[in-house]
């Protein structure tokens, strides 16, 4: 008789307990990830484009943002690829311009967020959206070149 009380004082306890919980949502996430981008080069099965979201730079011209972005460049090791400066090595140069995947904040932070096929990481998961719009906004601060030295890989 004794376990038979412990037992329904036990279930009395936790049915309390469960309806005095408070019904919070989950916090939004300070990193999400961002939605989806639209890109030219896409192709939508059966015509229907997904819907994309709008990315826009957070930090676009800010000269700290940028300094703080080529302190980033270097800490992750981007140099180790692109050159100093972003200025082409093993990786393309960062500042000429020519962008094969597009050059707009929003494309440039795509290929940096999510990476691309043949040697290019998808930082996202390391940087989070704010380190990777830090490293858009330095890359935009960068000097184009007096003089390209190879050819776009585009045909006029």
């Amino acid at each position: 008789m004794s376990v038979r009380r412990t037992l329904v004082a036990f279930l009395a306890c936790m049915a309390l307990a469960s309806c005095a919980r408070e019904a919070n949502p989950p916090a939004a996430a300070t990193n999400a990830p961002p939605p989806a981008v639209t890109y030219e080069a896409h192709v939508a099965a059966g015509g229907i484009e997904p819907t994309g979201g709008v990315l826009r730079n957070p930090h676009a011209g800010d000269a700290a943002v940028a300094k703080s972005g080529a302190q980033l460049f270097t800490a992750m090791n981007c140099d180790g690829c692109h050159g100093a400066q972003g200025s082409g090595w093993v990786g393309p140069n960062l500042g000429d311009g020519r962008w094969r995947y597009g050059g707009a904040d929003a494309e440039v932070f795509s290929s940096i967020y999510y990476g691309r096929p043949k040697g290019m990481p998808a930082f996202g998961g390391v940087l989070g959206a704010d380190g990777v719009w830090t490293l858009v906004t330095y890359l935009r601060s960068l000097p184009a070149p007096g003089e390209v030295p190879t050819e776009s890989w585009e045909q006029p």
